[in-house]
């Protein structure tokens, strides 16, 4: 019985240790923030000054599927880049007679005879049709919206050398409660998993949109490393970010490129929503364990990092189980319950002021008071989250704005 009790109280030390590093972390990473901030260092590359004669020749691919009403303004915002050399491939997959209310010899659009219903299949059959040798080409979801120096922007990173490139999501709409409250989220994890990973020098994570690559190295890692599973890939999955990572000495992160995304509007929406993307980080799990792996055997702690950070639950999740931890410890050890709950708490600041940092919307911070009943919708999705394995659940966006209207609200 000895052994089982020594057996069980490892465990449980164990346990308690990955929770609270993950419930730690941010601050950790904040403070760090702090002190770079305030002596003025920075690991982040510079790039005031790039030496490569040639522009980079970027693709814009757009993958639309079922709706093309979001497409025009999306297409308008690129045409207005401050940045010439670059060509927009719009895939209109189960699309019946999109119609786009400009004609301008930088676009193409594609339209599949037979649906795909697939997102990887939309990206493979537009770099099928490219019309020139393009060096790396972006990814965006039909509802987005870019800056006009997003391009330009671009082009340093792939001048540095840098093959993959996260650029920076904002919200295109902060119109309801749902929406700032999306935001939030959005904005703490730019801070957290792209903005300090950069100043750390680890790999930024990607979100499903808004990510550069360069041609070569997709078709490298899509076409020869996944032939046989490739039919069951997502666009930008956690399977194509871990072999990313894995393959290059860092996935960029640049947060002067902005793309605009739409957030949630409602509770529905969003629960439909999360549901998915609990999903998809159960699903990704191995590839968590297998990025660590790699780093381990390559001695890339840099890579050992970004791979637990892989592995790290959604944050309704992780607060769940500290919560459950300190209740556990009223019992066991109350000197470590009251420990836990200043580690929630400490993590609830730390998230207020991350958001703080990145967002000087006021709107937002008042909405993050209402985070409970995102909490909830949530938890709800957690319960279905057997839809998702049944069939791809999506989420529908109708918000039609132009970049002007997005920018003029900014300066406001």
């Amino acid at each position: 019985m000895e052994i089982v009790a020594t057996i069980f109280r490892v465990i449980w030390i164990a346990v308690q240790a990955i929770v609270a590093f993950y419930v730690l972390l941010p601050t950790a990473l904040l403070i760090i923030y702090g002190f770079k901030k305030l002596f003025r260092w920075s690991s982040a590359p510079i790039l005031n000054a790039y030496s490569k004669k040639d522009a980079t020749n970027f693709a814009a691919i757009i993958a639309a599927h079922s709706d093309f009403t979001l497409v025009p303004p999306l297409v308008d915002s690129l045409l207005k880049q401050q940045y010439s050399k670059f060509k927009v491939y719009i895939v209109a997959d189960n699309i019946k007679d999109p119609q786009l209310p400009v004609q301008d010899p930088r676009i193409k659009l594609i339209v599949p005879e037979i649906p795909f219903n697939d997102k990887t299949k939309s990206i493979k059959e537009a770099i099928s049709q490219f019309d020139e040798e393009h060096d790396a080409f972006i990814i965006f979801d039909s509802d987005n919206l870019v800056h006009p120096g997003y391009l330009a922007e671009l082009d340093k990173y792939f001048q540095h050398g840098y093959r993959a490139v996260q650029t920076h999501m904002l919200p295109k709409n902060t119109d309801t409660l749902y929406a700032k409250m999306d935001a939030s989220g959005n904005h703490y994890c730019n801070f957290v998993d792209r903005l300090m990973h950069m100043e750390l020098g680890v790999s930024s994570c990607i979100w499903g949109l808004g990510i550069a690559v360069e041609t070569k190295l997709y078709k490298q890692i899509l076409f020869d490393g996944y032939k046989k599973s490739f039919e069951n890939l997502g666009g930008f999955d956690k399977k194509m970010q871990a072999a990313m990572v894995s393959s290059i000495p860092l996935l960029a992160y640049a947060p002067a490129a902005i793309v605009y995304d739409e957030k949630i509007q409602d509770g529905s929406k969003l629960q439909k929503q999360r549901t998915r993307w609990i999903h998809a980080y159960f699903a990704s799990i191995k590839d968590g364990l297998q990025v660590v792996w790699t780093g381990i055997k390559k001695f890339r702690p840099g890579l050992v990092f970004f791979g637990v950070n892989l592995l790290r639950p959604p944050l309704f999740m992780l607060l769940g189980a500290a919560g459950l931890l300190m209740l556990f410890n009223i019992w066991y050890s109350p000197v470590m319950a009251f420990a836990w709950l200043a580690a929630i708490l400490t993590f609830v600041i730390t998230f207020f002021s991350i958001v703080m940092v990145m967002s000087k919307d006021a709107g937002i911070f008042k909405a993050m008071f209402h985070l409970p009943f995102f909490v909830l919708r949530q938890v709800k999705a957690l319960l279905k989250i057997n839809d998702a394995s049944k069939g791809f659940l999506r989420t529908s966006n109708t918000k039609v704005v132009y970049i002007e209207e997005v920018l003029g609200a900014a300066k406001d």
